[in-house]
């Protein structure tokens, strides 16, 4: 001990006086280091020297070895400590009133990263409510002499507000009229915490902002054009964060007109965002890629969906939709992006309204003769296609022509941006004659595939994947041509963009589907594939993006599949088998192995999924040969979510594909099954429901045994308020399926599930799904016709959405619907049609004759 103290001693002396700053500020950050790795293994009476030592000299005349200190207390502090050392906070809230500036400094510099590191504790019990001193204390600050303790104590402050720690909202007031009074302020530093103070404050006490805010909006509009860049970006959040208030359309009626040109100015690349994107390289290709460019991928583990009226099948609603983004190297935020941002929500705000103060501000800048301009006036009409798109139909006859154009532009930020706007209006080119402007996109967007700039290649292959998602079926006429880019590509790319290439074609085949299965195209698209297959070793991450590639391709060739199937299927396998065994080691000794990257399980277990799809009972055989049922059985009880949502997934397919694997599993799967129906986790219980499902129009009448392992669940999460709705739909059709194969364990609890389970469906539509349900449905009323009779006109709406039910399913309905009828009697049954809404009625009568 006595030798470690003598250690350290001689790192706080060195830290203290005797070398040069930068040695002094570096013994500082190993100290710091030294502390967060084994701070609970320091002697007391080392810790209690460096406490007091960064105490003494808090007040330094370097500023580094402040800020040094600074870093050391909040780490300290940071351990649990604030609770044992009690002086610390009552030191340095004196030390604030020093007459010497570097004590001041450096105390309200500790502070500043104290409040930071530990905001919720500084606003509990456990230290006695601090903050009820210092938040007086600091907004006496606000009014100090030097810019640096003024800017000190804002930031100290605004580490409460999201919070809303008691002790600020209690001097809300006087806060607000400080951060006023301040507004002017010649410092940088201070205008920026002062506008991220009022944009927290937004979300948080709008109410007290209220009297304000025409002279806030007034202020913000100035700030919004500081000559500093982060004060300007600070003030820019202003508005993406009013959008989002109720009163953003009262608030900013009136400034639109001078707030749209701000905005629009601030998209313009600054000269430094030029340097960084090299604007001026125009041919990069061949230079290959550094791995720090290359962002980590994170696989979207499969939720099972079902096909809406109008439209193909929803997204699970808990997954976030990848953000379009127009420039993704310069990952930082900046105006440019903070700016596009704030139209684009503004836009959906205001969707046309917003169009007068725009569009006389657009004829000048798409025609601009400076690149630089005309860029920014692509970026503004790609910001404003979501909102403002009614609007713009009348104009985009003559835009995208001219867009279309601009990737042809000899700038490559130019070709970029039209690569992304024009993806953005992909839904309008679309609906239009596809000789009018599907055809001229898609033919230049593949020049722009192949094109020698990088970026360009990026932005044209992703802009190309939204078109793919639009167009689906109409693509088909020209997809030798575009797997013939698409191929060719493979040869042409560097790394990022071969992973971005992987998502083209994997979409493609999404959208195309089984006429992608001809031999012409298989013979094109499948060996560079396999042959990329072949090169990366298992431990490889763009195993990642080819894989869900490949499970878009198995599902979309279907049989067409089958030649590359084995090695592919045995690949799967053994990537679930060994990073099941690589957890199993770390879970037994943490300290000699690594923990294993569970996404090459999660993508693994996708790509099976596909293959069961898309080759149907032939991969009986493949599953056969393999141990995959025992490995899906410690899947399903993984500790990570997405591994046992992509497991259920599986499992479901599986079921469809080949039961006479899974059924010997079921007395073991059913119980890991009934514990997964935890709404919690929505995806994996989505996932869970739908296998249920699956497995009971399997299993028959000999699913009874496990009917009261998961009904009560399931009608317990088809009650529940604010479900997503496709856990809501997948929760009806399994109960459905449950009634249909075992109605008299399922038709006594028809009262409690009734209303949602006909609200649910309703929109869903026509398919074998909806089918084996609404059978179940039938048979339980005719087990329990009581249970349907306080909300039968739920049902009847639910019948009526059927476009075509077949001929059995339709005399179902129609027995139970005249049933219903003879039973209350002709002139119940009058009143009781009354309630209707006439389209019901209207059906009802044409379809069912009631």
């Amino acid at each position: 001990e006595r030798e470690c103290q003598k250690r350290f001693e001689m790192f706080g002396s060195r830290i203290l006086k005797s070398e040069d700053e930068p040695t002094r500020s570096l013994s500082g950050l190993i100290l710091k280091n030294n502390v967060k790795a084994h701070y609970q293994n320091f002697p007391p009476a080392v810790a209690d020297f460096i406490k007091q030592e960064c105490l003494s000299n808090i007040g330094d005349p370097s500023p580094l070895i402040r800020a040094t200190i600074g870093i050391l207390i909040t780490t300290i502090a940071s351990k649990g400590e604030l609770q044992t050392w009690p002086e610390l906070l009552p030191q340095l809230c004196n030390l604030l009133n020093s007459e010497d500036y570097n004590t001041c400094e450096g105390s309200f510099g500790a502070l500043q990263k104290i409040c930071e590191d530990s905001s919720e504790l500084l606003d509990s019990d456990a230290l006695n409510r601090p903050l009820n001193i210092m938040i007086p204390k600091f907004l006496q600050f606000f009014k100090h002499c030097s810019p640096k303790i003024r800017s000190h104590a804002i930031a100290c402050v605004n580490q409460f507000i999201i919070g809303r720690a008691q002790a600020l909202m209690d001097n809300i007031d006087t806060f607000i009229e400080s951060l006023f009074a301040l507004a002017a302020d010649e410092d940088s530093e201070v205008r920026k915490n002062v506008c991220r103070a009022l944009v927290m404050l937004l979300e948080v006490r709008i109410d007290r902002l209220i009297p304000h805010m025409h002279s806030i909006v007034q202020y913000m509009l100035q700030r919004t054009q500081d000559p500093d860049e982060n004060v300007a970006l600070e003030a820019c959040e202003f508005w993406l964060t009013l959008a989002e208030q109720p009163i953003c359309k009262e608030v900013l009626s009136g400034h639109l007109v001078q707030l749209i040109p701000i905005l629009v100015n601030g998209m313009k690349y600054s000269e430094i965002d030029i340097i960084l994107l090299k604007g001026d390289v125009e041919e990069d290709e061949a230079i290959p890629d550094s791995e720090q460019d290359i962002k980590p991928r994170f696989h979207k583990s499969r939720t099972v969906t079902l096909q809406h009226e109008g439209g193909e099948g929803e997204e699970g609603e808990d997954i976030d939709e990848d953000d379009d983004d127009d420039d993704d190297t310069l990952s930082d935020w900046n105006l440019r992006k903070c700016s596009a941002a704030a139209l684009d929500v503004l836009a959906n705000v205001f969707r046309d309204e917003l169009l007068p103060h725009l569009l006389p501000l657009l004829k000048d800048l798409l025609f601009h003769p400076d690149w630089v301009v005309k860029e920014s006036g692509i970026l503004v009409l790609g910001a404003i296609a979501e909102g403002c798109v009614q609007g713009m139909v009348p104009y985009l006859p003559e835009l995208i022509p001219h867009l279309i154009q601009c990737l042809c532009d000899k700038k490559a930020l130019v070709r970029s941006i039209a690569c992304w706007t024009l993806s953005r209006y992909a839904h309008w080119v679309v609906s239009q004659p596809p000789d009018a402007y599907l055809k001229p996109l898609m033919t230049e967007l593949l020049k722009r595939i192949l094109d020698g700039n990088k970026r360009v290649q990026e932005a044209a292959c992703s802009a190309f994947a939204t078109l793919e998602e639009e167009a689906c079926t109409e693509l088909v006429p020209y997809l030798g041509f575009i797997l013939d880019t698409l191929v060719f590509a493979f040869g042409k790319y560097q790394h990022k963009n071969l992973l971005i290439l992987y998502d083209a074609i994997g979409t493609l085949a999404d959208s195309v589907g089984h006429h992608l299965n001809q031999p012409e195209y298989i013979q094109k698209l499948m060996p560079p594939l396999i042959q990329k297959w072949n090169e990366l070793k298992d431990e490889d991450k763009d195993l990642f993006p080819l894989l869900e590639c490949l499970s878009s391709v198995a599902t979309a060739l279907q049989s067409g599949f089958l030649p590359y199937c084995e090695p592919v299927y045995q690949r799967c396998v053994t990537l679930v088998q060994k990073t099941l065994a690589q957890a199993m080691m770390y879970n037994q000794h943490p300290e000699q192995y690594e923990a294993p990257d569970k996404d090459f399980m999660i993508v693994a277990l996708d790509l099976l999924s596909g293959l069961a799809e898309g080759l149907g009972g032939h991969v009986e055989q493949l599953v056969a040969r393999s141990n995959i049922m025992t490995l899906l059985f410690q899947c399903m009880q993984d500790t990570m979510p997405e591994v046992r949502q992509s497991s259920f997934a599986l499992l479901g397919d599986l079921t469809k594909a080949c039961f006479l694997h899974v059924k010997p599993c079921i007395a073991e799967f059913m119980p890991i099954l009934g514990l997964n129906l935890n709404p919690e986790f929505i995806s994996v219980c989505n996932n869970a429901t739908w296998a249920i499902g699956e497995i009971s129009i399997q299993m028959g009448v000999e699913m009874e045994p496990y009917v009261g392992l998961v009904l009560n669940h399931l009608v317990e999460i088809i009650n529940r308020p604010n479900t997503p709705k496709t856990l809501l739909e997948n929760t009806a059709i399994t109960i459905g399926r449950l009634g249909y194969v075992c109605p008299q364990e399922v038709a006594p609890m028809l009262p409690q599930f009734i209303r949602p389970w006909c609200q649910s469906l309703r929109n869903i539509r026509d398919n074998e799904e909806k089918d084996s349900a609404f059978r179940g449905i039938c048979l339980m009323i005719g087990v329990n016709p009581g249970g349907v009779v306080q909300d039968f006109i739920f049902f009847c709406d639910a019948v009526a959405s059927w476009m075509n039910p077949k001929e059995d399913l339709r005399d179902m309905f129609y027995k139970i619907l005249h049933g219903f009828k003879d039973q209350v009697g002709e002139e119940n049954w009058q009143q009781f049609s009354e309630q209707f809404p006439p389209q019901l009625k209207e059906r009802l009568s044409a379809c069912y004759g009631v």
